[in-house]
């Protein structure tokens, strides 16, 4: 694992991107293709804007999935995580070969199974992944499941986790805030050839620390990422302000 530190936000997100966009471009002229996966968030901003603006992709040889969506909102609402890669990836770079987004609404059995399913056949080669104030992976919230051999799960989230999708102001209240969502697992996760994790902000410092830290523990459930043969942190100076020399150097 690998941890690079940059100044701002903005060199942050321009760093993960320009090496999740090496990664793209290496596989498409190895396989012919690619199979990603992206996060979302505010924690994500920097990292798409650049993303979208990488040039010599062939997107149209680019299969996308995503990470989690919340149970039971509309497509409409500004929380929507399909309604966030829609406009801030989706409608800004060519059509892309397929693109999987998780339906929160309707039968979840059969969308999870569904999901499931296409995944299986689609072994992702590179992953953008974030982690949440409270150390989470995806959704999935401490004490997180790492056993589950399924790609995608039902979650409960918890109130920290709750409170952040508050406090970024995708809703008005914590009683707005669902209280399940459809997840990645973190063993699907961890599946990824590569994995960019993109972390910003002073508010993520303490995860940052005990998710690079600690040892690996369903407690701090971004720990796991410590395992991952080809995985690099982008931080700012904010968010890896807790982490010791050890790590920095």
């Amino acid at each position: 694992m690998k941890v690079v530190i940059s100044e701002t936000k903005e060199e942050l997100g321009t760093q993960a991107a320009t090496l999740a966009a090496e990664l793209i471009r290496k596989t498409i002229a190895e396989k012919g293709f690619a199979n990603i996966i992206l996060a979302t968030g505010t924690s994500q901003f920097q990292t798409l804007e650049q993303l979208i603006r990488e040039e010599n992709i062939d997107w149209g040889k680019v299969t996308m999935f995503h990470l989690d969506e919340f149970i039971a909102l509309p497509l409409a609402h500004a929380a929507s995580f399909r309604k966030y890669l829609k406009e801030r990836f989706l409608d800004k770079v060519p059509p892309l070969k397929a693109v999987h987004l998780i339906n929160g609404e309707g039968n979840i059995t059969a969308e999870i199974e569904n999901l499931n399913s296409i995944i299986s056949h689609h072994p992702i080669d590179v992953a953008l992944v974030g982690i949440g104030e409270n150390g989470h992976l995806a959704f999935n919230d401490p004490p997180a499941d790492f056993e589950n051999e399924k790609p995608y799960h039902v979650v409960n989230l918890d109130e920290p986790c709750r409170m952040q999708q508050m406090g970024e102001g995708w809703f008005g209240s914590l009683d707005e805030v669902p209280l399940q969502a459809i997840s990645m697992t973190v063993k699907q996760i961890m599946k990824s050839e590569h994995i960019v994790c993109s972390v910003p902000d002073e508010r993520k410092a303490l995860a940052v620390r005990n998710s690079l830290t600690e040892e690996v523990s369903n407690i701090y459930p971004a720990s796991i990422l410590q395992n991952h043969a080809h995985c690099t942190f982008f931080l700012d100076k904010s968010s890896a302000s807790l982490l010791p020399e050890s790590v920095i150097a």
